[in-house]
């Protein structure tokens, strides 16, 4: 769980950001991503990402920033299990490319090809809130092959209350795949009744939004606990949901 003033923190960062502040957000991510070196790796990781963007928003030089986030990325892979491990190197070799270390990315791409991730059969369902027929499928073929075999899919908000709501009451504490786009209610309706229901239902936003759009962030920052953008590959969905196991491990211990 992140500290609320952290998040405040972040909150005003990324106004600062959309406001075209772009040295004030700076100056914030980079100080934020000094504090979070200590104690969580990948969000330390993600904040110098961020303040690379202000620097390319500039029009300045970011090779420092996506270093420091690569070797973020790097402490990760070196620590963490062998999932983690394998999206922290393709990130680092994402951040290595940008900056033009090509060495050092095909390094990391080697380790992140290495790594093949033991399957494990999930019990735990999973909630598909989507109105494409196309995606749903995408969806449901993405999650068999990671090893989520109890998926439920609806079309509509209403519906996805209704379905969320049993799961629920059955003690089953569901991951949700929502769309912001819905036919009869917006997603951030849906989420906002879900987690009234249960506070830390984890909700994964699956939109073609960018996550900087005002919609996306309000619905992150009121407890949405990850966001994959449309067209999405099985890896965007796996780091999503690995967030997901994350975040709880991480409250469990805290409780």
């Amino acid at each position: 769980m992140v500290d609320k003033t952290i998040r405040q923190e972040f909150d005003l960062a990324f106004t600062h950001f959309r406001n075209s502040q772009y040295v004030s957000a700076y100056n914030m991510f980079s100080t934020l991503a000094k504090k979070e070196e200590k104690l969580d790796g990948l969000r330390a990781a993600l904040l110098y990402t961020l303040a690379a963007e202000c620097k390319t928003s500039q029009g300045k030089n970011n090779r420092d920033e996506f270093i420091e986030a690569a070797k973020q990325y790097l402490k990760i892979a070196t620590k963490d299990d062998s999932y983690r491990a394998k999206i922290a190197y393709l990130c680092a070799a994402k951040c290595f490319l940008r900056v033009g270390k090509h060495d050092d990315a095909k390094d990391a791409f080697k380790k992140f090809k290495k790594i093949i991730p033991k399957l494990v059969e999930k019990t735990r369902p999973v909630l598909i809130v989507e109105d494409s027929d196309a995606v749903v499928m995408k969806l449901k073929n993405y999650l068999q092959k990671l090893g989520y075999n109890d998926v439920h899919a609806c079309t509509t908000g209403n519906e996805a209350l209704q379905v969320g709501g049993k799961l629920l009451q059955a003690k089953q504490n569901p991951i949700v795949l929502l769309d912001i786009g819905l036919p009869d209610i917006d997603g951030d309706v849906v989420a906002s009744k879900l987690l009234e229901s249960k506070i830390d239902i984890p909700i994964i936003l699956i939109t073609a939004d960018e996550k900087s759009s005002k919609k996306v962030h309000k619905m992150i920052s009121e407890g949405a606990t990850a966001f994959i953008q449309k067209p999405f590959t099985i890896d965007d969905l796996e780091t999503a949901l690995k967030k997901v196991e994350t975040d709880e491990v991480i409250l469990k211990k805290q409780k």
